[in-house]
């Protein structure tokens, strides 16, 4: 399962007037989402649950339905001056980035997460120890 293939498919439909360029549109949320090529889900995971939402991370990570994250949830626990970036590199506006990242963030994790174990995706029991620690200070 290719997370980074997913979530740029996911994204790219959902860009109004923006790129159609799918390599592009990866390597830009690579960027904003990861280490380059690849979904940094711990940091990602991490992130959100520190921004006061854990609830809707949390279902995200089982098996169940996956809890919808709103535009304003999302724009709050994300950097704005990365999304800011992401939506000029995708030539687009952030209304139509955060209508992207809405589905393709909780379809990612989920994907990730599958049996609501992240713990391989995480980097195993040394990726779940940075993971505690993050989320602890």
């Amino acid at each position: 399962m290719d997370l980074m293939k997913i979530g740029t498919k996911l994204l790219m439909s959902k860009l109004v007037g923006g790129t159609t360029d799918s390599s592009l549109v990866q390597n830009a949320l690579g960027r904003f989402l990861g280490t380059g090529d690849t979904f940094d889900i711990a940091s990602l995971v991490s992130g959100l649950q520190s921004g006061g939402l854990g609830e809707i991370v949390q279902s995200w990570l089982g098996d169940g339905e996956n809890a919808a994250i709103s535009a304003d949830q999302l724009k709050g626990a994300v950097d704005g001056n990365k999304l800011k970036e992401l939506a000029s590199a995708l030539g687009t506006d952030e209304g139509s980035v955060l209508a992207g990242l809405q589905e393709a963030i909780p379809q990612v994790v989920d994907k990730a997460s599958s049996g609501g174990s992240i713990l391989d995706s995480i980097g195993g029991l040394a990726g779940a120890a940075k993971l505690a620690k993050d989320l602890l200070t």
